[in-house]
């Protein structure tokens, strides 16, 4: 993409409306503009965020066996009454009628709607294990909707339902999901840390919350430090092995990790001195298992193998799709701007024309564009008739992890400089050299999709 052609309304002051870095910086790089309290248009620098991390969790769901779909906005007040939740919910939920006075609501999650589909068209034992799972927009009438993207009033969610047999095949779901969810956040370049959490209107007393450590995180958590040094990796793992997914649960789960609601002081005390952490968190994610809470009150019943009906074991899993983007931000900025990981990146590089109009400097740039492109990766073109400061801020900003910079100087000893945004670094190299550099670099980022 050319700049000179993009819609990128970047600010030069800090909104006074922002206050935490993720809501700020968001502003400033054109990536959003609020329409309402908590409710956010999606400008397309933020758009091309928010569609890789879709990408990432549609990806990383499908490895692990799990089938999307797509279920409305709005819903219908019977299914929410038949659960009991209705008028549990509270007023976070936003409750509307229809021009015949039927009762509906702008949905805040999708138990309720994906067990009506599964009581519908599931009727076999035979057709178990299934997950579905959707990414859709949500509504909840945050009482003080604040903090940008962080807490907002819509959000874009990922959830997903499991439905099994037995809770021994129920539970094997979730270890499935929690393996599913670390290489997410991995890919992402974030470390969310599995922990013990509360079930809250979702239901059930056995779940996890995923969080990542951050100053303006929302909950205080209280963890021990050596899981801080876990990290998933390139492992390969068989979603079909309840011993291998059992055996990551264990790995990320055994050390003590909580948030407040379910801190244990006792528990807490007892691990070693230095090694026990107090932080604030952000929640991107949590699963649950609930058992036949809902099928129960639903009759979401399949024939079992002895011929007669049982309730389905169930539970439900989430990830903070749009919340993930002020998440990245919180934990990867500095005072110059965002610093995106290579995962979810909006571009991959930013190409910076020192000189526009000098024809040298043209050409390289044009070549170096062309280039990048036939790698199938996504660079941005900074081909405005700027003083190279402006240029360089604007990058800095909007936090592309790779620079290229060319000038006349440089071309005349065939060098352009490549920066890591990370870093700060630079290292001068042929046009050849940085194109070789970059394939190197994202080659592991293009692979991870495969």
């Amino acid at each position: 993409m050319r700049l000179t052609r993009y819609f990128m309304p970047v600010l030069k002051e800090d909104p006074k409306e922002a206050q935490i870095v993720s809501h700020r910086l968001m502003l400033r790089a054109g990536m959003i503009k609020q329409q309402a309290a908590g409710i956010y248009s999606w400008l397309p620098l933020g758009f091309k965020v928010l569609n890789n991390i879709q990408r990432i969790v549609h990806e990383e769901q499908a490895r692990a066996g799990h089938i999307a779909m797509l279920m409305p906005t709005l819903q219908s007040a019977d299914l929410w009454r038949e659960s009991g939740r209705y008028d549990d919910y509270g007023e976070e939920m936003l409750r509307i009628k229809d021009r015949h006075k039927r009762d509906l609501l702008y949905g805040p999650t999708n138990e309720e709607m994906v067990t009506d589909i599964f009581r519908s068209h599931v009727n076999s034992y035979k057709d178990l294990p299934l997950t579905l799972y959707h990414i859709q927009w949500k509504f909840r009438d945050e009482i003080r909707p604040r903090f940008g993207v962080m807490r907002g009033r819509e959000f874009l969610m990922k959830d997903g339902y499991n439905f099994d047999l037995t809770r021994a095949d129920a539970l094997h779901a979730y270890n499935r999901h929690l393996v599913s969810y670390l290489r997410s956040y991995e890919r992402m370049g974030l470390q969310a840390i599995p922990m013990r959490a509360d079930g809250g209107p979702i239901g059930g007393d056995y779940t996890h919350e995923f969080l990542v450590l951050a100053e303006t995180g929302e909950s205080e958590v209280f963890y021990d430090s050596e899981i801080t040094d876990l990290k998933f990796g390139d492992r390969q793992i068989d979603y079909d092995s309840v011993e291998q997914c059992q055996a990551v649960l264990e790995e990320f789960t055994s050390r003590y990790a909580r948030t407040d609601e379910t801190h244990d002081a006792a528990l807490f005390e007892a691990i070693p001195e230095e090694r026990r952490r107090t932080a604030r968190g952000i929640e991107v994610g949590q699963i649950f298992y609930f058992g036949t809470k809902y099928s129960e009150a639903m009759g979401a019943t399949v024939v079992g193998p002895d011929g007669s009906r049982t309730p389905v074991e169930m539970g439900s899993h989430g990830i903070g799709v749009s919340r993930l983007l002020g998440a990245i931000i919180e934990a990867s900025h500095d005072d110059k701007g965002i610093i995106w990981p290579e995962g979810v990146t909006p571009f991959h590089v930013g190409i910076v024309n020192l000189k526009q109009g000098d024809a040298s400097t043209d050409s390289a740039c044009e070549a170096l564009y062309r280039e990048v492109k036939a790698l199938g990766l996504d660079p941005l073109y900074d081909d405005r008739d700027e003083r190279a400061g402006a240029k360089f801020a604007t990058m800095d900003l909007i936090g592309l992890p790779w620079r290229i910079t060319v000038g006349p100087r440089g071309l005349a000893a065939n060098k352009v400089e490549l920066t890591s945004r990370r870093t700060g670094q630079s290292v001068e190299m042929s046009p050849q050299e940085a194109v070789a550099r970059l394939h190197e670099i994202y080659k592991p980022v293009q692979d991870a999709a495969l």
